[in-house]
């Protein structure tokens, strides 16, 4: 019989019959090492955050998907923004051209973001917004905002993504050189620590990494340390490791192999809350804790055949609930031919709120702890885990690795091996190289209207129209002047949006001083 494996290459046993070495098991959930989760309580107290992702067309356009999905009982906002937003680009520039509000929504000003947030009181509701290059401009239009809502910017709650390294090798929306980019995070750090207590100054995320092609093992491995570059970045900006440690947060992805996924989460844990301690002695548990958000597997979503999705990403859910996740996405079942309809997306969060309160997989803190093989299989990925981090450590960290092109290679190297897997049928996937039906034309899917491009265009020229000009170039002025100091850039630009400055014209500024990346390609 051939050899069983996991996704990480992780040899599978025929049976588990004896755990040998584990100390976390004398720990309990809310303790450090946290293997079996940060809270003592975990969902029997309250269940994780149903936060679908979600942003089309228009801010009007999203507003009202967002108040459906909350009316649905969603409990948290997750924002996709389109690629001009992404990188930088006014929805009239000529690079935006056919991209505007195809992949989430169009933010070029002020103006917009508040119709993407009427009548949804901040104070009240959780935002994640995945964002990273233009992240410190998408904050600042959040807390413009509130500030308009009269809400109390430690009020606020949510997550800015905020972590560009990992677009420079798994994701591609970067703008700036790494320098300046890693200025932008460790700003929004010492900002938030000190404005916006309760907000998560940045998400770390592993899921894009998984999406380009990373096996498990490497997406959290990738994750920690890129954590790592950023802790180290913000020690040298002069913080003080508890002061900004307990808000980091992670993101990952939720795969289709049950077991590993569970076993990956209690690793990245286990191994997160060693690295804090160990390496850089952090005397808060808070700062040892790895908090994250899971999405289900957008990669592992077929055009063919769908309905098949719903099973894929209910068994992807279930193993982010049972690995303790904080906050959820379930990708619609549609998501590999369009944007999701309402009718999709309401299964999705459906699907959520079943394993919720039908399933009882919250009923128990870490129902799956002690099980022989998921314990052997949190061992295995915790050593494979440590291995990739001491090889990243001795090319000189994370920054280095990218610069090297190690990630892209690894990555790669996981995503040609998976593809010859599937097109040799050594990995059977349902309606695609097996048990293949004759194809039906997909019905009701969602269509972003071109007349919306037009229409967003003619906003933000009417915007630029009635602003104060003048007021515009001195707020530019002042931000050239702190980019090339050393004082933290968040503040102006909070002035900047506030004088309706659009989001291509801040990077336009930022793209004459800092310069623009430019990918090392690896082959």
């Amino acid at each position: 019989m051939d050899e069983k494996k996991t996704s990480s290459g992780i040899p599978i046993k025929r049976i588990y019959s004896n755990i040998e070495n584990i100390d976390h098991l004398k720990s309990d959930a809310g303790e450090y090492p946290f293997t079996r989760g940060i809270y003592r309580e975990m969902y029997r107290e309250r269940f994780w955050t149903m936060r679908q992702y979600a942003g089309f067309g228009t801010a009007k356009k999203s507003n009202e998907r967002y108040r459906y999905l909350l009316k649905k009982g969603q409990t948290g906002l997750s924002v996709a923004f389109d690629l001009p937003t992404q990188i930088g680009y006014d929805s009239d520039h000529p690079m935006a051209a056919g991209e505007v509000g195809k992949t989430g929504v169009a933010i070029d000003s002020l103006a917009d973001m508040e119709i993407l947030f009427d009548k949804i009181p901040l104070d009240k509701v959780s935002t994640s917004m995945t964002i990273n290059a233009t992240a410190f401009i998408l904050l600042a239009l959040y807390i413009a905002v509130a500030k308009k809502q009269n809400v109390s910017l430690n009020k606020l709650k949510g997550t800015v993504q905020n972590d560009i390294l990992k677009e420079y090798f798994a994701r591609g929306t970067y703008i700036f050189q790494p320098k300046p980019s890693l200025r932008l995070v460790s700003d929004i750090f010492k900002y938030c620590k000190e404005y916006v207590p309760n907000w998560n100054s940045i998400s770390i995320s592993g899921y894009h990494i998984r999406e380009a092609g990373a096996t498990a093992a490497q997406e959290v491995a990738f994750t920690l340390a890129d954590g790592i570059c950023y802790v180290e970045h913000a020690l040298k900006a002069g913080l003080e490791v508890d002061e900004f440690a307990p808000r980091l947060s992670f993101f990952f992805n939720a795969h289709n192999d049950l077991f590993e996924e569970i076993a990956k989460f209690r690793a990245a844990r286990y191994v997160w809350a060693r690295i804090m301690r160990d390496r850089f002695k952090a005397k808060d548990d808070r700062s040892c804790m790895l908090r994250f958000h899971t999405q289900t597997a957008g990669s592992m979503l077929t055009a063919q055949q769908p309905e098949n999705n719903i099973a894929r990403v209910t068994v992807q859910a279930l193993a982010a609930v049972l690995g303790g996740t904080q906050s959820l996405h379930t990708n619609s079942m549609d998501e590999a031919l369009a944007l999701p309809s309402e009718k999709s997306a309401t299964i999705a969060l459906r699907t959520q709120q079943i394993i919720a309160h039908e399933s009882g997989a919250g009923t128990t803190v870490d129902p799956l702890g002690g099980s022989y093989y998921i314990e052997n299989l949190t061992l295995e990925l915790v050593e494979k885990i440590e291995s990739y981090i001491s090889e990243i450590d001795k090319l000189g960290g994370a920054l280095k690795a990218v610069e090297k092109g190690y990630f892209q290679t690894e990555i790669q190297k996981s995503a040609y091996e998976y593809q010859k897997q599937v097109e040799s049928k050594e990995k059977i996937v349902v309606g695609v190289n097996e048990f293949i039906s004759d194809s039906e034309e997909p019905q009701n899917l969602l269509k972003v209207d071109p007349e919306l491009e037009k229409k967003q265009i003619e906003f933000v020229k009417s915007i630029r129209k009635k602003r104060n000009s003048s007021e515009v170039g001195k707020r530019l002025e002042e931000l050239k002047n702190t980019a090339n100091s050393d004082k933290n850039i968040i503040p102006v630009v909070i002035d900047c949006v506030e004088s309706m400055v659009t989001v291509g014209e801040i990077c336009g500024v930022l793209r004459e001083i800092w310069g623009e990346y430019k990918e090392n390609l690896v082959l």
